[in-house]
């Protein structure tokens, strides 16, 4: 990922902590490992960990004996990543020895076959490792045999690789990134809410209700969409760890994976050169703040617009959307030093079952800012684009599901990135870091090569994809879907909301 945006300029407008790594280097350079090991492990788990350890010290990483990583009161230490191999009674469980829940990442290693099956559908896989990570009360599992080893992670996914010790390589590009980016829900203090406050009758809301319905029918019948998994039927070791896994997350009754989210019309002003007049009179007669964004040829400074969208809410099942309690508003408001972000949940919504906000609340928000920062800076390089008007008339579609776009199946117009970058979460700071900055690289990409910008494509290695721009949500699920009965497809034309772009 290239420097387009600084780290100081992340934190203004995202509140991305200005320690957060971004690069594999950096991820490595902040790693602090432990092994902390069962009463009991087999020669296989004694093998691998020392692998482990061998692979992380030639990539320069210390792993921490027991006494550097604990303090006084025998907690870890926060940001101690602990490798926990082996089986556990519940009073040595590593959870048991956090100072909280999200101050430190907790990797269970097995020995035995990961509880997948070859023929499982992506639900059920993802169903078979949040059941474990909450039986287990850790953040990864690795699962060892004696040709391969296998990392499983919150959102489903899934990597082998087919070697029982792990290389330094393998350490590095894979196990590191999913280390140092941990999935931590938006907290209260972090966003202001207004329950009940989303107006559910206008004739806007019903606009952008029915590309919601639409795009639900047209994925529903497509098993990469994950929907749901309930924290219900999980197994836990005992209603204490029932109620830690609650507390993690934020008293949520399941996970629902990916979303889909429409971004409201924004009308934002032409960006200029970082040394023109323009910014004296900008600071004197605009309210908002500017960020400084660097292109290959040039710096540019660009108006910063509040944001907002309409998305799916936590939780609900995307195949079967109820507009009315399934949908929120999430924004992006800027001030002089900080941007804050706030939500809105539906008319009737009472604070009592009230929504609670995305794990995906910070990745969507930066995408929709990056929507506008790129249409700021095509209205100076790109006038005659399309891009701008229609943000300014429509809107954006942002569409998220933990796959992969075969390459024929992609917009005309939309540009791909993200493909290089660390496989960390989209629930993480490093992943709203990626879908700003991508962004911009995409644009970049669509300039250079003359082409009109539509929108991008952020590929999330190990993990998922994203598909952001003009497309209404229908348009874009039929794109994505293109063996859906004939009927719906039917259904999704005549409803359609957006005019020919």
């Amino acid at each position: 990922m290239s420097n387009t945006i600084s780290s100081g300029a992340l934190h203004q407008l995202l509140g991305i902590p200005l320690d957060t790594p971004l690069s594999i280097d950096e991820m490595c350079r902040r790693l602090k490992p432990l092994i902390y090991p069962a009463p009991v492990l087999t020669s296989r788990l004694e093998l691998f960990c020392r692998a482990l350890v061998t692979a992380m010290q030639s990539l320069d990483i210390t792993v921490l004996s027991g006494e550097e990583a604990s303090g006084t009161d025998g907690r870890f230490a926060p940001g101690t990543v602990i490798f926990a191999p082996g089986y556990f009674p519940d009073n040595l469980l590593a959870i048991n020895r956090v100072a909280t829940l999200y101050n430190n990442i907790i990797v269970g290693i097995y020995d035995e076959p990961a509880p997948i099956t070859t023929d499982a559908l992506p639900q059920q896989r993802l169903d078979a490792i949040v059941g474990r990570l909450a039986r287990d009360m850790v953040h990864i599992l690795i699962f060892v045999t004696d040709r391969s080893w296998t990392i499983c992670t919150m959102n489903g996914g899934v990597v082998t690789f087919n070697t029982p010790y792990p290389s330094k390589e393998d350490v590095r590009s894979t196990l590191v990134p999913k280390l140092t980016a941990q999935v931590v829900p938006p907290r209260p203090e972090e966003l202001d809410i207004a329950y009940g406050q989303l107006k559910t009758d206008t004739p806007e809301f019903k606009a952008v209700a029915d590309d919601f319905l639409q795009c639900s029918a047209l994925w529903s019948s497509n098993s990469s969409l994950l929907t749901h998994t309930s924290t219900a039927g999980l197994e836990y070791r005992s209603d204490f760890y029932k109620r830690i896994v609650a507390r993690y997350l934020d008293q949520r009754s399941g996970m629902s994976y990916g979303f889909f989210a429409r971004q409201l019309p924004v009308t934002v002003q032409p960006a200029f050169s970082s040394g023109s007049a323009d910014r004296v009179t900008h600071n004197i007669n605009q309210p908002t703040g500017l960020v400084e964004i660097s292109m290959k040829q040039k710096t540019l400074l660009v108006h910063l617009p509040d944001v907002s969208v309409i998305t799916t809410r936590s939780g609900c099942r995307k195949h079967n959307l109820d507009p009315k309690k399934d949908l929120v508003e999430i924004g992006l408001m800027h001030g002089h030093d900080r941007s804050r972000i706030y939500l809105k949940t539906p008319e009737g919504c009472s604070q009592a079952n009230a929504a609670k906000p995305s794990f995906d609340t910070l990745t969507i928000l930066a995408h929709a800012l990056g929507n506008a920062l790129a249409a700021s800076i095509l209205m100076t390089l790109r006038p005659e684009t399309s891009f701008p008007g229609h943000l300014a008339r429509f809107g954006a579609s942002i569409t998220h599901w933990h796959d992969y776009p075969q390459s024929e199946l992609l917009p005309e117009g939309y540009f791909l990135h993200g493909e290089k970058n660390p496989p960390v979460s989209c629930s993480t700071p490093q992943s709203a870091a990626y879908s700003l900055c991508g962004k911009i690289e995409a644009l970049e990409n669509a300039l250079e090569h003359g082409i009109d910008y539509r929108g991008d494509v952020h590929i999330e290695p190990n993990h998922g994809t994203n598909i952001v721009g003009m497309l209404s949500l229908a348009e874009t699920a039929e794109l994505m879907n293109p063996l859906t009965p004939e009927f719906l497809l039917q259904e999704t034309r005549r409803m359609a909301i957006y005019p020919d772009a």
